[in-house]
């Protein structure tokens, strides 16, 4: 063994600094480790430092030359077994690469370099578990902090509740910390608290803004909250650094589909496919972007890709059943239940699964057998998300009492006075999507999508009261005064402002939730028109009891709970057509199915609009639809699916009771104005 060299070592100085080089300027570290050879021709350090520029240069043959002698040399050089991992990854020598790798790794498993480029290679070959066990491993390994080391493994093993107090206890003594205020907005995020996580990480960001990971869990977490406009705005710094990035992009494909840029979506997608073409998910959400404008068969051969790359992905049958025009095959069908049958199945896609069969079963009109595998996924839903609904209840009885006739008298003429606003609420699945795209279709209109912005200022409103407890809302808007209700109002303008493309006089909110805000809407925005889908309610709720939602409707995974949400529903509105006559116009689906152009011309004279006749050729109008509804409103209305409900009475016993007086008095007429 050679003596340490003195500190002051002038090459190991100069080493240092060609290092330091390597990944802002490759050339600039290969010119230094050429000169450093001809000092120290076989010094292994300059060696590694000349692949390794050699490398991040694009010359994966001329640095193989440098690397595999090297390797050969130093078999258990951790650093070393990575560069040449790294090198036979780009020479497309997949297996040996894998095997560099995972030496590099067991080596050193503080290698983030090693990690991250394993997960890369995972990505690359389709293998999304193995890419995020390895991206989590690359996380947990870039803690600079000893003390966080214990919390950061415990996140990776998914011990939230023992990491969450470790870094509590941490933050106590050191609130500015930006590495434990980004591990703790990352595990917030992994619970679903996206608010709560968006906030930690804006901080870690502000404190540090060089930390990427923090940024893009952030961009992430406000993605989570449908704030399309600001998670762009954090992913960007991470595009500009590195704009073919796979998660980056896939990102702000996701971002910009939820403003309708679908255009630019699947751009991305393509981009990513012809590198990536064996990544299932990429191939699922460029489906879901196909779905969306129309492009239905090119939609089902990205879902079926996606399936043909990884048979137990769920999400991706489940797609295909909730197309609602296609029908599974015997093989489709059968694999399908081999696929749920795996004990080592996640959760996720074992519901999709059961949903997807469910579709499958009732299309071969057994249905007692669509039922069982539609309920199997509605229980381990509902174990995952657990549902109170008292806090329906609640917010409902709050509401009537705010909304007393002298509480409104005395706000009349306050909140911001734009006309622009169509709300269209209710239940889901009660042909909201049908009204959507008949007003779309007026030349004076535009569609949007399901708008999150009404729930957004509402948490805000909570968030900012004494104490940030639900329990405040509504009644917290009796504090308001009339400016600030205008300056809410106008918030919600500037907010939605990014859905309207085309400069119509008015666009559509189309989210089902905001009947619970309607305190709020019509203070803020009391010139806005606001429909009322509603649909008979043994018809709604069995249709969302079958549906998986991809988030927000947690009520409808138990019969009990439907029936509970259906009359807190009815019960919310009926109040307001009495203390507010006429403010809501409501359209009974079934009604618009049996006499479709008189409940188009009452609809169009509530919205002050004169009859236009491409109103009733909804269906050959031309733009996107994200929702489940988004194949069937390309057809002219049908009646096939106004009893759907009756093929399972048997089985809905339970949500009968639930309905009780509703499921004879729903239609809820409000009094003439």
């Amino acid at each position: 063994m050679s003596p340490p060299r003195p500190q002051n070592d002038p090459l190991a100085t100069a080493v240092s600094q060609a290092a330091a080089d390597l990944a802002s300027r490759p050339e600039s570290a290969e010119l230094q480790a050429r000169k450093l050879l001809a000092v120290a021709p076989r010094d292994p350090r300059v060696l590694l430092i000349q692949a390794s520029a050699i490398r991040r240069q694009g010359d994966f043959n001329r640095a193989l030359g440098v690397i595999q002698p090297l390797a050969a040399a130093f078999p258990k050089a951790a650093t070393t077994q990575f560069e040449f991992g790294a090198v036979l990854a780009g020479l497309g020598r997949h297996a040996e690469a894998l095997r560099a790798l995972k030496i590099a790794v067991s080596l050193n498993p503080e290698l983030t370099e090693a990690w991250k480029a394993l997960g890369d290679f995972h990505f690359l070959a389709g293998d999304t578990e193995a890419a995020e066990q390895a991206y989590l491993e690359q996380a947990r390994a870039a803690v600079r902090n000893p003390a966080l080391k214990g919390a950061a493994l415990d996140i990776r093993h998914s011990r939230l509740d023992k990491a969450e107090a470790e870094l509590r206890a941490y933050l106590l003594s050191r609130p500015a910390d930006a590495e434990a205020l980004a591990m703790m907005g990352e595990l917030y995020l992994k619970q679903g608290r996206n608010a709560d996580a968006a906030t930690l990480l804006a901080e870690a960001v502000r404190i540090e803004p060089a930390q990427s990971g923090a940024r893009f869990n952030l961009a992430n977490a406000l993605f989570q909250q449908k704030k399309a406009v600001d998670a762009l705005a954090a992913l960007a710094p991470l595009l500009t650094a590195q704009p073919r990035h796979p998660a980056y992009l896939n990102l702000k494909a996701a971002c910009l589909a939820l403003i309708d840029e679908h255009e630019d979506v699947n751009q991305i997608y393509e981009a990513l496919l012809a590198v990536y073409d064996r990544q299932p998910r990429i191939w699922l959400n460029y489906g879901h972007s196909l779905r969306a404008v129309g492009r239905q068969d090119e939609a089902v051969s990205a879902y079926r890709r996606s399936i043909a790359l990884a048979p137990g992905l769920g999400e991706a049958y489940w797609s295909l059943a909730n197309l609602k025009v296609i029908r599974f095959s015997e093989d489709e069908e059968a694999a399908m239940r081999t696929q749920a049958q795996n004990p080592k199945l996640s959760d996720d896609d074992r519901i999709h699964l059961h949903y997807a069969l469910g579709k499958a079963l009732e299309d071969e009109k057994r249905y007692a057998a669509s039922f069982e595998q539609y309920a199997a996924g509605a229980a381990v839903r509902l174990k995952a998300a657990p549902y109170d609904r008292s806090e329906i209840s609640g917010l409902v009885a709050r509401t009537k009492a705010l909304l007393t006739p002298d509480f409104l008298a005395a706000r009349e003429g306050a909140g911001a006075q734009d006309p622009a606003p169509i709300f269209i609420l209710g239940l889901p699945r009660s042909g909201s999507t049908l009204i959507e795209q008949i007003l779309a279709s007026h030349s004076a209109v535009e569609g949007t999508m399901e708008l999150p912005d009404i729930g957004h200022l509402a948490q805000e409103l909570i968030a900012q009261s004494e104490g940030a407890r639900d329990t405040h809302y509504p009644g917290l808007l009796q504090t308001l005064q009339p400016g600030a209700l205008q300056s809410l109002g106008e918030d919600y303008i500037r907010r939605t402002r990014v859905h309207r493309k085309l400069g119509r006089r008015f666009f559509i909110d189309k989210m089902p939730n905001n009947f619970q805000h309607m305190a709020l809407i019509h203070l803020v925005l009391p010139k806005a028109k606001i429909i009322d889908a509603r649909r008979h309610p043994m018809g709604a709720c069995f249709s969302a009891f079958k549906q998986h939602f991809d988030r927000g409707q947690d009520f409808s995974y138990d019969l009990e709970d439907l029936g509970a949400y259906y009359r807190d529903y009815v019960a919310l509105m009926a109040h307001v057509d009495q203390v507010l006559p006429g403010r809501v116009h409501r359209v009974i689906y079934e009604d618009m199915v049996e006499d479709t152009e008189t409940e188009i011309r009452r609809l169009l004279d509530y919205c002050g609009l004169p009859f236009e006749k491409s109103c009733l050729t909804f269906y050959e109008t031309k733009r996107s639809v994200r929702t489940v509804s988004s194949e069937q409103v390309r057809r002219p209305i049908f009646r096939e699916g106004l009893d759907q409900w009756r093929n399972y009475e048997p089985y809905l016993e339970t949500l009968k009771t639930a309905l009780g007086g509703t499921l004879d008095d729903w239609r809820g007429a409000p009094p003439q104005v």
